[in-house]
């Protein structure tokens, strides 16, 4: 024969009771929490490959400014260098953005690239900069 048991309200039994309404509300925080981690981490990534493009254009201005020094060498070559070298470190949408433009002197050779890498996140703003490189344009003997 099974008996009953009398009933006992919740805080007899040991068990705390909860305020009405306090249900679940760990998940909104948490949500927002990881979502601001998120964010957050891909600033810091896109900051890293921003700095890496940074470097690239850089030793491609080098290069290229290296390429155009000998005398029977033109700004073209320049060009042409710093391109393929952009094209093979960084191609894609960021390559995309790199404008590069040689010039040269009697005596000196001038690589400059204005770029612009875009932002991953509309909130962050996009980077743009300049950057040039040189080299003394070899003369031919007399």
């Amino acid at each position: 024969m099974l008996s009953a048991m009398p009933f006992r309200p919740p805080q007899e039994q040991g068990v705390a009771r909860r305020a009405a309404g306090e249900d679940g509300s760990a998940a909104p925080a948490y949500v927002f929490a990881v979502g601001l981690s998120l964010i957050f981490f891909v600033l810091l990534v896109q900051f890293v490959v921003w700095q890496y493009g940074r470097g690239v254009v850089r030793s491609a201005l080098d290069e290229g400014a290296r390429v155009s020094a000998p005398a029977q060498a033109g700004p073209a070559d320049c060009q042409e260098r710093a391109r393929a070298v952009v094209t093979d470190l960084m191609g894609g949408a960021m390559g995309d953005e790199v404008r590069i433009r040689c010039t040269q002197t009697a005596t000196q050779v001038l690589a400059e690239a204005t770029v612009t890498f875009r932002s991953w996140l509309r909130p962050s703003p996009d980077w743009s900069f300049t950057v040039a490189a040189s080299a003394r344009k070899e003369a031919l003997p007399s």
